[in-house]
């Protein structure tokens, strides 16, 4: 499999154990299974609702002494409410405290977007707090504090545009370590990798199936199905792979992290033999002809009239 490297030396898995969308009775379980099944990267975020269940699983399995933590690659995710500078590490500290930890390997800030801190999920444009007030930069500070207090490793952010990374960058001389974003071959942002590469940022992909399970409040009525595009089952069919295996294995090849999420074991065991095999230039040429910049979060859900958040992806 391979490794993506950070300046200091450290390594993380390619693939990982995606947790959105996990539910509470059946993460722990998920977590175990990747964990005593050979996964050493599991993505989390606070505003998941499933941290404590995640740490049930990792006091357990580090406990037990089956796996050590310090060869697992935990990532967590700084939510929204938690902007202002006052509130960031007290929200790390939650986080740590969930699950069960000492430290996170990284920790990224989960959106460009700053709400008020008693609010869960925006519903209106009351709920949220503009740059001006918290500006990004703040937030990226008290980030930077939680790394020389060593209660993070590296930090990064997640759904940040190539003019928000830009805008960030000019402000600080800690240049973030990771670009969590939405990757696919129906959303391949070549240029945004290509940015990322030049500045040493690390990538990651997160809804590399599609993300059929998400709600159907973020889902439209006619998205394309990523499992049953036609190039993407003839590619399976060669290798002998099933389509999920195809769509991670080109983010894992294309030098990516890619977080699938499952919850069923077979499906966890299969979605790591993705390293197991590679992709052969025509089936690389076919899929880059899928692109379409067609996003499955499309982030709407922070755009309302009123407040300043009217294109998240500035494009």
């Amino acid at each position: 499999m391979k490794k993506l490297k950070f300046t200091n030396g450290d390594q993380m898995d390619a693939i990982g154990l995606g947790t959105w969308k996990s539910e509470k009775g059946a993460v722990t379980k998920a977590v175990k299974i990747a964990l005593e099944n050979g996964y050493r990267h599991i993505d989390c975020a606070s505003t998941y609702g499933n941290e404590a269940e995640v740490g049930e699983a990792f006091k357990e399995v580090f406990e037990g002494n089956t796996v050590k933590r310090d060869d697992v690659w935990v990532t967590s995710k700084l939510w929204n409410n938690a902007h202002k500078k006052e509130d960031v590490i007290p929200a790390l500290k939650n986080t740590l405290n969930d699950l069960n930890l000492e430290y996170l390997d990284l920790y990224l800030m989960h959106w460009p977007v700053a709400i008020k801190p008693e609010v869960g999920f925006p519903e209106k444009a009351e709920d949220f707090l503009s740059l001006d007030e918290v500006p990004l930069i703040e937030t990226w500070n008290e980030m930077v504090k939680a790394k020389e207090q060593g209660l993070v490793k590296h930090i990064g952010v997640s759904n940040f545009s190539i003019p928000k990374l830009k805008g960030l960058m000019e402000e600080t001389d800690h240049t973030p370590e990771m670009n969590q974003v939405e990757l696919h071959p129906y959303l391949q942002q070549n240029e945004l990798l290509e940015f990322c590469s030049r500045n040493q940022i690390n990538v990651t992909a997160y809804s590399p199936l599609g993300s059929g399970d998400r709600p159907d409040r973020m889902k439209a009525a006619d998205e394309p199905s990523l499992l049953e595009n036609p190039v993407i089952q003839r590619i399976a069919k060669k290798h002998g792979a099933n389509e999920g295996q195809i769509l991670i294995k080109w983010s894992e090849q294309r030098g990516t992290g890619v977080i699938p999420k499952s919850t069923n074991k077979e499906r966890i065991i299969g979605n790591l033999a993705s390293a197991g095999f590679q992709l052969d230039e025509d089936d690389l040429k076919e899929i880059a002809e899928l692109d379409e910049h067609f996003r499955y979060v499309t982030g709407k859900f922070f755009e309302m009239e009123g407040n300043s958040y009217e294109n998240i992806y500035d494009d």
